[in-house]
């Protein structure tokens, strides 16, 4: 019974013998030398190919967590493990996205870079916050430092335009990526090809877009008219070109005329919230009228102040 492989063996190898006998030039394959070794060698080849492509496009690692974070468990919208999972990020990943924000790269795409891996809500949440106190402080220091010396003004301080701020920054940190994602989705039914943002991604890119007007705003308390429009401009140049290259992928395969438009709509949109701070917050001074004077019944008079 042992011996029945051997033989088994030894009569195939004299068929083979016996091939060869009968036709020298026949091909024969090496055991050692698996016939998958072109395969192996032509499967390397596409995956460094695939690499290379995926750098260009930033899509290497952004894709591959995206497969993975579809494969967790998402917990149910009315627990708190829901939320916390927006909130679950670190100190270098918050930095890295401020960076990339204030020094956009050309040609890359902010979302797939640094967002699309783990979108967050507390970097957006914290700079729209702080912008918002910034906007409102510095507004009352520049307006202290354009009447700083006459005699006729009273210095007050205006906490209305903390609230004001609020709802303005928040409104445009939260309103525009809805109409975004909801135009984003309507056209992608119009338009099979076209790249689709989650309503998450699209708050996380206008938050940390945001970010470079709080230094700005600090720098508004400068005097300067002149000052003040070129630093509005540069910020707007930097925060709407992250805007710009991140969307216009999003809608080039659109029809030209309207990828033009919505890229158009988004920095004017973005341009209108800079030009409003900058002209109410810091370029509207509180107009000073000449004092009245009310003659008093005992002879005197009493100067009073309108504002």
């Amino acid at each position: 019974i042992i011996t029945c492989p051997v033989l088994h063996l030894l009569a195939e190898f004299d068929d083979a013998a016996n091939l060869l006998a009968a036709n020298p030039d026949a091909t024969t394959i090496s055991i050692d030398e698996p016939a998958e070794t072109p395969k192996n060698q032509h499967s390397r080849l596409q995956e460094s190919g695939r690499e290379e492509d995926d750098e260009l496009l930033g899509t290497d690692d952004s894709d591959k967590t995206e497969l993975l974070a579809g494969q967790k468990k998402s917990a149910p919208f009315w627990t708190f493990e829901y939320y916390q999972t927006f909130f679950d990020v670190d100190t270098y990943q918050v930095l890295d996205r401020i960076k990339g924000s204030v020094f956009p790269v050309p040609g890359k795409n902010f979302v797939r870079l640094y967002i699309r891996s783990n979108p967050d809500l507390y970097g957006p949440f914290w700079i729209c916050a702080t912008l918002v106190f910034t906007i409102a402080v510095s507004g009352n220091l520049s307006n202290f430092f354009i009447h700083l010396g006459k005699p006729t003004y009273h210095y007050v301080p205006q906490f209305r335009k903390v609230s004001i701020a609020a709802t303005t920054i928040y409104a445009y940190a939260w309103l525009v990526p809805l109409a975004l994602w909801g135009f984003l989705m309507w056209r992608n039914t119009k338009v099979m090809n076209i790249v689709s943002y989650s309503f998450l991604e699209i708050v996380c890119v206008y938050g940390y877009s945001l970010f470079i007007y709080i230094p700005t705003a600090i720098l508004w308390i400068i005097p300067q008219k002149v000052v003040r429009w070129v630093l509005m401009i540069f910020s707007l140049c930097l925060s709407g070109s992250v805007l710009a290259m991140t969307f216009w992928p999003a809608v080039r395969d659109d029809n030209r005329r309207i990828a033009l438009a919505t890229v158009g709509t988004v920095i004017l949109l973005h341009a209108l919230l800079s030009v409003g701070c900058l002209a109410y917050f810091f370029d509207a001074p509180e107009l000073d009228f000449p004092a009245p004077i009310i003659p008093a019944h005992n002879g005197t008079t009493v100067v009073t102040k309108s504002r």
